[in-house]
């Protein structure tokens, strides 16, 4: 009978109860929201927005229904991580419908009405039989009823009495056992169906490591450029510089009348090295983008484009200085790719916030093609993004237009 005392008894009983009426509730609204996403779906795309709406649904009911087994059962269950949010609302309700995560989540919500019934009915049915085989044989026992039947099962004799009470007795008894296997089960089905899916964190971790040791190649290669730059361009600069300033120190005193045309020419070279040195450091972080923030950075970054650009900067809060950072690469990448492969007329750069999420949109109306998976340069800016736990994405079909989106999570200061 302890196990009877047992609260953990009690509240499983309770949580498969509710499951019943639960589950009855989320199958209807998921089955709902599906039957119209699809019967709407012909009609101008309005399924689109259904399934979306039927998706985030499942979102809140996922919610509700771990907050249950953490408040009842005390089990915790991770929650799912849902797709990156998009700007264009096919490609984002396409990601939910392929998503693992949200149909399995789909899946336990529309499976919660018949599992409740079946673990619940069997739960509070032996309950129910239990007690009427232990109190009827009493109950009869006590009003002298001799022609009373159960069953079908005559109730006059006392071995039958006897019998049907002994086996209430352990259908009761067995009941809170019963009662724990079919918790157990259901946590089982919920942690498999509501949890993060199988091989998803090792999954990402994985892809997070590759990321990072492309990172760190890219780095060193910069390294290496900036390395090349300074020996090949301003280096020769400056040595040019110095050996000019010696020929004039050296005809200073026999020649003083002579030395006018060696400075100018040491102003020009110096002139010419500091041209050189802004054009590395500018590549790699300008002093205005620490100082003022995209807003001042990106007009002269578009300037300097050779297609002309239009840029919409809206960023109330300077984000993060890092999220700030790779931003402007993006966007300088972004570019230099327009200018030097899609053969554009015309490019449009859109920085925005919303949501706590820097939205960086890079448009053009070139040749199109790009492909961020085999393309280096688009590949390595995927990279430098996912660095912050960002997205990547481009819509380069053949003949354009091509738009590159990126998304850098990011808490605005």
């Amino acid at each position: 009978m302890r196990a009877w005392a047992s609260p953990a008894t009690w509240l499983g009983a309770a949580h498969l109860l509710l499951d019943v009426f639960f589950g009855v509730a989320t199958s209807f609204l998921v089955l709902f929201g599906l039957f119209w996403s699809i019967v709407l779906l012909p009609f101008a795309l309005l399924g689109v927005p259904v399934w979306m709406l039927t998706a985030w649904v499942s979102t809140g009911l996922g919610v509700i229904e771990r907050a249950r087994y953490r408040l009842l059962l005390g089990v915790d269950i991770e929650a799912q991580p849902m797709p990156p949010t998009q700007r264009h609302p096919l490609r984002y309700a396409g990601a939910l419908l392929r998503d693992p995560g949200v149909q399995r989540r789909m899946a336990h919500q529309v499976l919660a009405a018949p599992l409740g019934a079946l673990t619940s009915g069997i739960v509070y049915g032996l309950l129910a039989f239990g007690t009427t085989l232990l109190v009827m044989p009493v109950a009869v026992l006590i009003a002298g009823n001799e022609d009373a039947h159960l069953f079908a099962i005559p109730l006059a004799s006392g071995t039958a009495r006897g019998l049907l009470a002994g086996l209430g007795l352990v259908l009761l008894l067995v009941t809170p056992a019963i009662v724990r296997g079919l918790v157990a089960v259901d946590v089982a089905v919920a942690r498999a169906l509501l949890g993060p899916v199988p091989g998803a964190l090792a999954a990402r971790v994985g892809e997070l490591e590759r990321s990072r040791a492309r990172v760190v190649d890219s780095v060193e290669a910069e390294r290496r450029r900036i390395e090349r730059d300074l020996h090949d361009g301003t280096q020769q600069s400056l040595v040019s510089l110095a050996m000019t300033l010696g020929r004039a120190k050296a005809r200073y005193r026999t020649e003083p009348e002579a030395i006018g045309d060696l400075l100018d020419d040491a102003h020009r070279q110096a002139k010419d090295a500091v041209v050189e040195l802004r054009g590395i450091v500018r590549g790699l972080h300008p002093p205005v983008l620490s100082d003022r923030g995209l807003d001042a950075a990106l007009p002269a970054l578009a300037a300097r484009c050779p297609v002309p650009v239009e840029l919409t900067v809206e960023v109330p809060v300077r984000p993060p200085l890092a999220v700030e950072s790779i931003g402007y690469f993006v966007v300088s990448e972004a570019l230099t790719n327009v200018a030097k492969h899609s053969g554009a007329a015309h490019a449009s750069v859109t920085v925005t916030e919303s949501d706590r999420t820097l939205w960086i949109t890079v448009s053009d109306d070139g040749r199109g093609g790009a492909d961020a998976e085999y393309g280096t340069g688009l590949r390595g800016l995927a990279d430098r993004v996912s660095g912050v736990d960002g997205q990547l994405s481009v819509d380069s079909p053949a003949g354009g237009p091509t738009v590159l989106t990126v998304e850098l999570p990011c808490r605005l200061t």
